[in-house]
């Protein structure tokens, strides 16, 4: 069945009439097609670009292909209709292709520090065995690999890099001998350095930035995700920590608060930067209009964070927006979201590969 939508095709703003051919969009008028929106803001499809399908709350595995399938159906609701899985305990290939899942481009497990990361979620590796952990991750995922840079080092009470510095700039040059591109976890100044530097293709939260180190983002063109809603739970980690540990209660206090600024310069500086939630674990899926109106919050005019959630994070992804032959992704809102941006929370209809999903 072929579907039409008429609306104000969003970034240009223009009123347009679109034609969904199966999965693909034209503008040629195409006969006895089904009107199924008339009026309203079309966007491409939103991206929940740091999200886990494969872990449950409470930061275990999933443990069956239908709880993958549930969460990314309270992405779908919400009107996010591609995902970047930034890691998973649990393999799900078959959800690659489903015509009702929102597109996937998947990393494999966690390539973690031994005993220094969540329980169960990562593949725990010495700094000998990392080169060919990255490797065979590679292999599991669709174009990514996901890297730990950093987490809690007990022995000394704080922050600290997952491997020394060669080993890091290793595993990013290993990722990119697989074909795939590395994103990388991390929260700390020392490791987001390291890792920069090293040409990692992404910075997951990215807490520890600096603005000499946002520049030279900006001149590489490294990404940043910085999954604010993520961040807003520094405060309870702090809370938890501090007993055992208050230098590094301070310290996530300190980077939580400085964090919105760091998001805003980095956006100013040109890095771009892409709404993601960090779903999966303690954040639920479904969020990424509270992702969007947090970057919003801090200072990001709404028509970038809708191209941040949108149409550049699409191109970012591989995934073709509302053009000529792209792909038939897209989603209704009754107002401008331009000019109120707490819109997105409410999407009228939503179409996932050609597909009336609401």
């Amino acid at each position: 069945m072929t579907l039409h939508v008429r609306g104000t095709l969003l970034p240009d703003g223009e009123v347009r009439d679109l034609w969904l051919v199966g999965d693909r969009v034209t503008f040629e008028p195409v006969r006895d097609a089904e009107t199924v929106s008339d009026s309203g803001w079309i966007v491409p499809g939103l991206v929940d670009a740091h999200c886990h399908l494969g872990i449950r709350t409470g930061a275990k595995p999933i443990e069956s292909l239908d709880e993958a399938r549930d969460l990314a159906f309270r992405d779908r609701d919400a009107g996010v209709l591609a995902l970047r899985d930034a890691g998973s305990p649990y393999p799900y290939p078959e959800l690659d292709d489903e015509p009702e899942i929102p597109r996937l481009v998947r990393a494999g497990r966690h390539v973690a520090p031994v005993r220094r990361y969540l329980r169960d979620i990562g593949v725990e590796v010495e700094a000998p065995d990392v080169v060919e952990t990255v490797t065979a991750q590679a292999k599991a995922g669709t174009g990514w690999v996901k890297l730990v840079g950093d987490w809690i080092d007990r022995s000394v009470g704080d922050l600290a890099p997952s491997w020394d510095p060669a080993t890091m700039a290793a595993a990013v040059e290993a990722a990119h001998a697989a074909g795939a591109r590395a994103a990388v976890h991390t929260f700390s100044e020392e490791a987001v350095a390291q890792m920069v530097r090293a040409g990692v293709d992404s910075v997951e939260h990215g807490t520890g930035l600096s603005l000499d180190l946002i520049d030279e983002m900006a001149r590489r063109g490294t990404a940043l995700v910085p999954t604010m809603i993520n961040i807003q739970t520094f405060g309870g980690i702090a809370d938890q920590a501090r007993p055992k540990f208050p230098g590094y209660a301070d310290h996530m206090l300190s980077l939580r608060d400085r964090f919105p600024a760091v998001v805003v310069a980095a956006h100013e500086a040109g890095v771009p930067v892409y709404v993601g939630t960090d779903a999966g674990g303690s954040i639920r899926h479904g969020l990424a209009a509270e992702e969007m109106l947090l970057l919003h919050e801090a200072g990001i005019p709404a028509a970038e964070v809708l191209a941040a959630a949108s149409w550049r994070a699409r191109e970012w992804l591989g995934f073709p927006g509302l053009v000529e032959g792209g792909l038939a992704d897209l989603v209704v809102y009754p107002e401008d979201p331009r000019a109120d941006l707490r819109v997105v929370r409410a999407p009228g209809r939503i179409i996932l590969k050609g597909r009336v999903v609401r």
